[in-house]
């Protein structure tokens, strides 16, 4: 056991060593090659004989200046500037006194995401590379690019148009847990103007407090040496996935499922793939009505690895994804691909020792079959998510991979399909736009726990008569509004129940 923990050890030392060297690596490899840097790199070679002095800001535009005896010979266009211009919801840059709008976010930060610059000869692809590195940014709208140039020369400019944070979030609702509640929530995702974000919600009601909070800042390429981080803190409780309603406790009550803990990462990006690693720690509980520990359900099967009916995760994660989507919020073409795994360390109650491994690809398709190819805010297009993960290792049942849900496989309730070790999940979607802010969604979902249930602790799976695997389809509607994207989708499961769910994003 000392052993083991040694090695996780000594690999997320040699992971954070990696990545704080990386950054000097990275400058000073780009140091000893900035004299010999050929067409792929972007900067122009010798051969083409250009001469460049030093770089001059002028407003809120990066400029490249010759300075005295200099000569300008160009083979090839190079970009002379790039300019940032924030704009209004009318596509102005200027207001109502007719001075430029001035934007949260600082300048210097878009520069340093831009991998064409001043200096260089000017790429069409590295120029749309650019142009959807800012377009994923959260903060950002709209991002649109001019050109302006010469025999010589070309001039970008950008027109950003930034979304309105911070933002209030109020709601509330009713749940079988814990009845009525209310919920505020906070969010802001370019604090200081860098895309340092702050998402936190409080949830109240005569049962309990829960909450969760995220400060992330992240990686910024321009600060190589500069490691990006990641702070959480979080409390819930929900009937148990798990442990469903069909096999209750002695008393009747269903199982409730609490959840406390936090993490701490540290991020970092190489080239087109962002990487985290992370500390984290999570105590799960199981729970009556009201909220007493228990440790076994009406049948007696355990319901926590330490049989005390509370299990402690301390776990060392590594992440890596790659993320080609056109922009964050409601994508309509290219691809996210996300690898994790996920150490145990045997520390707390029921010492346990596991490895978490996960796979997620999402794909998305511009098609026209409808053929009108007007603009809208639900475009036409094929989506398609591909998931698979498996656990190895002793772990607690309520951390089995619960299959089926309003996020799962519609048209079953959330865990009805299987709790299992293992899984995977494929969903279609076909999005259709039928008004300017309305759209439609047919859609099918498959998933499976490869006959893994009965390798979870106390078969909660299989003693509760999960199938193990099925599949759903059905129809759906997407609304934009002021609130963000509202979801709701009528689903059939294979075996005939139908389920209507409403709530707020894409699944996928």
């Amino acid at each position: 056991m000392r052993v083991q923990i040694t090695v996780i050890a000594l690999l997320a030392a040699v992971g954070i060593a990696v990545m704080l060297m990386s950054g000097k690596n990275a400058e000073a490899l780009a140091d000893s090659q900035s004299s010999t840097q050929d067409e792929s790199s972007g900067i122009v070679s010798p051969e083409a004989t250009i001469h460049i002095g030093e770089y001059a800001k002028y407003g809120n535009y990066i400029g490249a200046t010759s300075g005295d005896n200099q000569t300008l010979e160009f083979s090839q266009k190079v970009v002379k500037d790039i300019e940032i211009l924030f704009i209004n919801g009318k596509g102005e840059s200027l207001d109502d006194k007719g001075q430029p709008i001035k934007g949260r976010t600082q300048t210097d930060f878009i520069i340093g995401l831009l991998k064409l610059k001043p200096g260089q000869v000017f790429r069409e692809d590295l120029l749309q590379a650019d142009l959807q590195r800012l377009r994923r940014l959260e903060s950002f709208n709209q991002v649109n690019v001019d050109r302006e140039q010469d025999a010589s020369s070309v001039k970008i400019i950008y027109k950003i148009k930034e979304r309105s944070f911070p933002s209030l979030i109020l709601g509330g609702g009713n749940n079988d847990d814990v009845g009525l509640y209310g919920r505020v929530g906070y969010k802001d995702a370019n604090i200081s103007g860098l895309n340092d974000k702050l998402d936190t919600t409080v949830q109240l009601s005569s049962e309990d407090i829960q909450f969760n909070g995220q400060f992330t800042s992240p990686y910024r390429p321009g600060e190589p040496n500069r490691l990006g981080y990641s702070i959480r803190g979080f409390r819930s409780r929900n009937i148990s996935g798990t442990f469903n309603e069909d096999i209750r406790l002695s008393n009747g009550n269903k199982v409730r499922e609490g959840r406390f803990g936090g993490s701490v990462a540290l991020l970092r990006a190489f080239d087109e793939w962002d990487t985290s690693v992370a500390l984290n720690y999570t105590r799960i509980s199981l729970r009556d009505q009201e909220y007493n520990v228990v440790q076994v359900d009406r049948l007696g099967s355990p319901l926590s690895v330490s049989g005390t009916g509370i299990d402690d995760l301390f776990t060392v994660s590594f992440a890596v994804s790659k993320d080609q989507r056109d922009r964050k919020d409601n994508p309509t073409q290219g691809s996210i691909l996300t690898l994790s795994t996920e150490q145990a360390i045997p520390i707390g109650l029921g010492n346990i020792s596991s490895n978490r491994l996960q796979g997620d690809y999402i794909q998305y398709l511009p098609v026209s079959w409808i053929g009108n190819g007007r603009l809208t805010d639900n475009p036409e297009m094929l989506a398609i998510n591909l998931q698979i993960g498996t656990t190895i290792g002793d772990f607690p049942p309520a951390d089995a991979f619960n299959i089926g849900g309003l996020d799962s496989v519609r048209g079953y309730g959330y865990g009805k399909v299987a709790s299992g070790r293992s899984y995977g999940l494929a969903s279609i979607e076909y999005r259709f736009p039928i008004l300017q802010s309305i759209g439609g969604v047919l859609f099918t979902d498959l998933a499976s726990d490869f006959g893994s249930s009965e390798t979870v602790l106390g078969e909660p799976g299989v003693l509760r008569d999960k199938p193990g695997s099925g599949f759903g389809y059905g129809l759906g509607l997407r609304f934009k509004s002021s609130f963000g994207l509202i979801r709701g989708d009528l689903g059939i499961s294979n075996q005939g129940e139908v389920r209507f769910e409403v709530t707020t994003g894409q699944k996928f």
